[in-house]
């Protein structure tokens, strides 16, 4: 009888929705990804950029993969936390790639920036907390990727800096936010006007990461913080990750304003000579822009001595 009953509160529940009841796993088609991987394994969601050759530096396709990746974390409310890295054991990520990135103007500009803004959004948006497991080189855009995330663990091998000075970018889509809030004023802007790199250690020392391990212990050390996390209650982590998020998400304004002083160092020709320099392995000749800039300067106030700042007709008898 109570087997009967059963069977016809199922029909009853597939009549009410119009399609059969299937398993859960069913209603969430596996995505397929080109440029990372993603699993969940013992409620954790594990987020790889997988593009060693280049150092897992990021393109477009890349961004879009991993937006997908940590927005899917929200279909299953059991995963209780999600953990960033990059493929092989060389690099976390080297940032943008340089030859999706000197396809950028200030025409096409929002297409790059609005994605890195938007895997900024979407990491600070997850109630759950996200890890950057840093290993290898995490520099640039890959340095703002691990800043954006909740917690960072980086083996002895990591180096993190911020390089855009040196190759005509702009950090500004995270790290000029961040940065001094995170370990002070005087070395943030060491870190972003002279390039300075920081080791694993070094980043311990001063705030810039939480741990520092040994390669072999990465992964191990890395679960210890998953299996903790676990073990925590999942509306105190999504309330307090929020509570800890409120005075950074007021800096949006600075993201927008960012956003706009990026787009106008995308396409131009200092952005194009560091980035082809780097490419090249060569040293980027910056000073030429310098020298030009100062000649148009001289020639400018040269005009303004000789009162070509007015009408011809007025310029006489002067």
């Amino acid at each position: 009888m109570a087997k009967t009953k059963k069977v016809a509160r199922k029909r009853i529940a597939q009549k009410r929705i119009g399609k059969p009841a299937v398993k859960r796993s069913a209603r969430i088609p596996e995505r397929a990804y080109t440029d990372i991987k993603y699993k969940v394994k013992n409620q954790v969601a594990w987020v790889t950029i997988n593009r060693p050759r280049v150092l897992n530096a990021f393109r477009e396709q890349t961004l879009d993969e991993l937006i997908d990746a940590l927005k899917s974390t929200r279909n299953d409310p059991s995963i209780a936390c999600a953990v960033v890295t990059g493929a092989g054991n060389k690099a976390f990520s080297a940032g943008g790639d340089f030859y999706a990135m000197k396809r950028l103007t200030w025409t096409n500009a929002a297409m790059w920036n609005d994605r890195m803004q938007g895997l900024a959004m979407t990491i600070r948006g997850l109630s759950i907390p996200v890890i950057a497991m840093v290993n290898g080189w995490c520099m640039g855009g890959g340095h703002e990727l691990a800043l954006w995330c909740d917690l960072v663990i980086a083996s002895e091998n990591a180096v993190l800096g911020q390089t855009g000075a040196k190759v005509g970018a702009c950090p500004t889509v995270g790290a000029t936010q961040y940065l001094p809030r995170i370990i002070g004023e005087r070395l943030a802007r060491e870190m972003i006007f002279c390039a300075r790199r920081f080791t694993a250690q070094e980043a311990a020392q001063i705030g810039l990461i939480n741990k520092c391990v040994p390669q072999s212990e990465l992964l191990k050390e890395t679960l210890v913080w998953c299996d903790t996390i676990k073990g925590h209650s999942p509306q105190t982590l999504r309330m307090t990750k929020k509570s800890l998020n409120f005075e950074s998400d007021l800096l949006y304004a600075s993201w927008q304003h960012g956003m706009e002083l990026l787009a106008h160092v995308w396409g131009s020709e200092e952005s194009h000579e560091g980035m082809s320099a780097f490419l090249e392995g060569r040293k980027p000749d910056f000073q030429r822009f310098r020298m030009r800039n100062k000649q148009e300067l001289e020639e400018y106030l040269d005009g303004c001595a000789k009162n070509l700042n007015a009408p011809p007709s007025m310029r006489k008898g002067r």
